[in-house]
């Protein structure tokens, strides 16, 4: 663990340390994006968004005017010219726009420059010339066809496909743009194009299809070249059989790709090399892969050279035509998933002369990898757990509660390796990935094995880290760190709830930890994605199944207002935190839809539709108020969004149905003589309390019941994941910040900082870690804290009124028992920097607004100085772009 740590605050310094080096330059703009990605290839938007970082030092920079050049010619955009849409000069501070220039070709590479002005209207040095590059932009541009081989669902070993070409001309460029249905590793003459794992991400198959684009220059040769495609089963051929039924799913196939590869000449003319009745197939050594437990692998079967140009293959036979999986194939344009850190092996036990458990130190999703020598025929087997039995074998009993095995031939995240006998073999799963800590390998024959033998890989979305905390509390800071990689380890192309038992994407895990994620990691692309696969989900009347994406379970269960306000609170996270109203204009009739539903089978305002505050401590809160309370915030956002995108008379109405929601929930649960909801208990007090639903006049009565309730269960936790949600935020921002403190702190029993004290590296399922039920380890619905360090901490909150931190609201608490509190966030605008430190009774406080934006700091009790002068208004103080050392007594 202290490795990781140590590497992943190398990562972040480094990270922050480039932004540094990037500001340190002549004042420009820097840090261009196209659709939240650098430098794409193969993107299908017909309007991309186009992002740009202001990077100027100096004290109260800000962006005046910008001014745009966009060009197929990058000399041209280089010399300030621009061809395909007016350079106009507008005066905005506004480091996002959108493209409105002449209509985009597909297959064309355009490149773009960003001309900035200063607050003084200085025009600034240009900035680096950057570039996008569309794809097919429409299903009628694809020339491949899409095939696969003879087999049927049933049939377990991946298959293989090939093809020969020649290039005879010079090639100026070469794309490969390849759409499956299923998993798929794409080769060029012998070798792997890309580092993504698990492409295409997962979709509603039958609904929506993705492609991934590849710039393949490099890979052709001239003369003779091969393209192989071995295809996975991954989610669309779903072969295990749990309690989800995606056995059963619609749009279940043998998988089937189409690929065109379009190679550029420099005298100008294209060719297209497509997927087609000419391809040939055969079966490969991956004798069975699912998504869901393991793959299996026999090296006796390999087939050397299949991918080159010189293979022979008389012997195997022509592939099928196959009709497309759906008709709405579109660009990934998205952070793929990789193998992004490599762990080796921390210890191994050996059980007996063919048993061995490598623990690797800590939990992950991933795969292994092993490398070993043994005879032609030589069974081994690597069992992934996430704990240990008292004999020291893995222990599975955690996380194998929801697979219903027909018989033994598919064990739960056990990869079989057949040795071929041909010298010193490795092996990794190429179509699955597990959640473990622990692997017991086990051998047919003897061979040597050690330390050295295993490794993993821990993969996830690729997502950039954005955030870093540290504090001067080792268990806050191993908090941190656990729920990031709960976080990480359940990010692959949509969120997830655990990367081992599930791998489903439950949405109330995903929407209450959607701002740790956003504090953390650059995750627009994502959750972009995600929610288009929610629109793919939702029924004509609204309703939403309570995982997405899904083969038919969850319409009927657990999908509830507390579980599928995913599709309101996430985009209107996203505006906050990029300030960017696409997704709320994307998913904006889902949003009415779901709400006009809920409306109408609950026309009194409160409903018992919901799961409720799921795995409490002890007490359990009703379901009506915590239901009620997220359809307010449907309600509530919904009217907001309809302001933001103009909808002047959906703002009214769904302002007066968000209000009727409110008070509905107050007359039946708030005792306004008291102060208290329901019978007092940490969630009925705290979810009011952060949701807006608390009158503002008896907010200050809430919050002090609510602070003499945690008192009373000493200052430790009594709340499901809804509570937790709600609870540490419900009274930092109403006044109570130390007894928030008081249990993020905890180290003992129901507390984060339990689960650290014994031994957690990612967070759990269930407060008790000796639970019988409910004990994933490596789940991300208790992460709530991972945000609220950055929020009820150190203050950091996006502005609604100018969100994507154009305006940084700075509510920074200087909680008793932490002497010393750095949390960073690097937003649309740069890095913000709060950071703090306690020397006796005075605490030192240093913040740092981005270039181009602003702040608004306010301060708790105390005088206030800043340069050795004291502070009118330390309530409400207001900065421009810039650093700042305060004083605090």
């Amino acid at each position: 663990m202290k490795h990781f740590l140590c590497k992943l605050s190398l990562c972040i310094i480094l990270l922050f340390c480039f932004s540094a080096r990037n500001y340190a330059q002549t004042p420009s703009a820097v840090g261009l994006k196209c659709e939240y990605l650098v430098n794409p290839i193969g993107i299908d938007a017909t309007h991309p968004r186009l992002t740009w970082l202001m990077n100027d030092k100096a004290q109260g920079a800000a962006q005046s005017a910008y001014q745009l050049f966009i060009s197929t010619d990058s000399a041209a955009v280089a010399a300030g010219k621009s061809n395909i849409m007016p350079p106009t000069k507008i005066a905005s501070s506004s480091n996002l726009a959108v493209y409105n220039g002449q209509p985009l070709k597909p297959f064309t590479r355009y490149f773009w420059k960003v001309q900035l002005w200063n607050q003084a209207g200085k025009k600034l040095a240009p900035s680096a010339v950057s570039s996008f590059e569309t794809g097919m932009l429409g299903m009628q541009n694809w020339q491949g066809t899409w095939i696969s081989d003879h087999k049927g669902i049933a049939v377990n070993p991946a298959p293989y496909f090939r093809n020969t070409f020649k290039v005879n001309k010079t090639v100026r460029s070469a794309r490969a743009y390849i759409a499956v249905a299923g998993l798929y590793e794409l080769y060029l003459n012998g070798k792997k194009i890309g580092n993504h794992r698990l492409d295409p991400m997962y979709t509603r198959f039958d609904r929506r299809t993705l492609y991934v684009s590849y710039d393949v220059t490099q890979q052709l040769q001239s003369g003779k070249n091969a393209v192989g495609v071995l295809l996975g089963n991954g989610w669309y051929n779903h072969q295990s059989t749990a309690v989800w039924y995606y056995h059963q799913a619609p749009w279940r196939g043998r998988p089937a790709f189409c690929m065109d590869l379009r190679i550029t000449y420099t005298d100008g003319s294209v060719e297209t090399v497509k997927s087609g009745a000419d391809w040939k197939t055969s079966l490969s050594p991956v004798v069975f892969n699912s998504i869901y437990t393991a793959e299996h692998y026999d090296g006796r079967l390999e087939q050397p050279g299949w991918n080159t140009a010189g293979f022979d293959d008389s012997k195997w036979e022509p592939v099928m035509v196959r009709s497309a999986p759906s008709m709405n194939i579109v660009s990934q344009a998205m952070q793929p998933i990789r193998a992004v850190d490599t762990i080796s092996t921390k210890s191994v036990t050996k059980i007996d002369d063919n048993v061995w458990v490598f623990d690797m130190g800590r939990n992950i999703s991933g795969v292994s990898q092993i490398t070993v020598k043994g005879d032609s025929g030589t069974v081994i087997r690597l069992k992934h757990a996430e704990r240990l039995n008292k004999n020291g074998h893995v222990d599975q009993s955690n996380i194998d509660m929801h697979y219903r095995p027909t018989d033994d031939k598919d064990p739960f995240q056990t990869d079989i390796f057949i040795l071929g006998g041909h010298g010193e073999e490795t092996f990794s799963p190429r179509f699955n990935y597990k959640g473990f800590q622990y692997i017991e390998v086990s051998s047919s024959k003897p061979i040597r094995i050690g330390k050295e033998n295993i490794k993993v890989f821990f993969m996830h979305s690729d997502v950039e880290p954005v955030g870093m905390v540290k504090t001067s509390n080792p268990t806050i800071n191993s908090i941190w760190w656990a729920t990031n990689n709960s976080y990480l380890s359940n990010l692959f192309g949509y969120p997830t709830d655990c990367p081992q038992r599930e791998k489903n994407g439950w949405t109330g895990d995903a929407h209450i930890a959607s701002e740790t994620g956003l504090y953390n990691f650059d995750g627009i692309t994502v959750y972009e994605k995600w929610l288009a696969d929610h629109r793919d989900e939702q029924q004509p009347n609204g309703v939403l199944p309570a995982v997405i994406p899904t083969a038919g379970w969850g319409y009927e269960w657990a999908n509830g207002p507390d579980w599928t306000s995913t599709i309101a609170i996430i985009p209107y996270n996203i505006y906050l935190f990029y300030g960017d109203s696409k997704l709320l204009a994307d998913n904006y009739n889902a949003i009415k839809k779901y709400v006009n539903h809920i409306d109408e089978l609950y026309p009194t305002g409160l409903t018992t539709w919901g799961l409720g505050d799921w795995v409490p401590v002890k007490s359990v809160s009703p379901v009506e108020l915590t239901s009620s309370a997220y359809y307010y915030t449907d309600a509530s956002i919904l009217a907001k969004a309809a302001k933001i995108l103009g909808k002047q008379a959906d703002y009214v109405k769904y302002t007066a149905l968000s209000n009727k929601i409110r008070d509905a929930i107050n007359a039946k649960y708030l005792d306004t003589q008291t102060g208290i909801y329901g019978k007092g208990l940490q969630t009925e007090l705290s979810v009011p309390l952060y949701w807006g639903i608390v009158p503002d006049n008896m907010k200050h009565k809430v919050a002090a019941n609510l602070a003499k309730r945690v008192a009373a269960d000493n200052f430790h936790l009594d709340v499901g994941i809804l509570g937790a949600k709600a609870i540490l935020s419900a009274l930092s921002d109403n006044g109570y910040p130390d007894v928030a403190y008081k249990i993020a702190s905890q180290e003992t029993f129901p507390s984060w900082g339990w689960w650290i004290k014994n031994g957690a590296t990612t967070l759990y399922e269930n407060w008790a870690i000796d639970a019988k039920s409910d004990i994933s380890l490596n789940h991300i619905m208790f992460g709530e804290i991972g945000a609220w360090l950055y929020k009820g901490i150190a203050g950091i909150h996006p502005d609604p009124e100018r969100p994507g931190f154009k305006n940084i609201l700075l509510k920074p608490h200087f909680v008793e028992g932490l002497n010393e509190f750095t949390a960073t966030h690097k937003g649309p605008y740069g890095n913000i920097i709060s950071s703090w430190k306690r020397d006796g009774n005075t605490v030192t406080y240093k913040v740092t607004v981005p270039a181009n934006s602003t702040a608004v700091i306010s301060f708790p009790a105390g005088k206030v100085w800043l340069n050795g002068k004291p502070i009118s208004n330390p309530a409400l103080y207001k900065a421009n772009a810039g650093s700042y050392v305060f004083e605090i007594k």
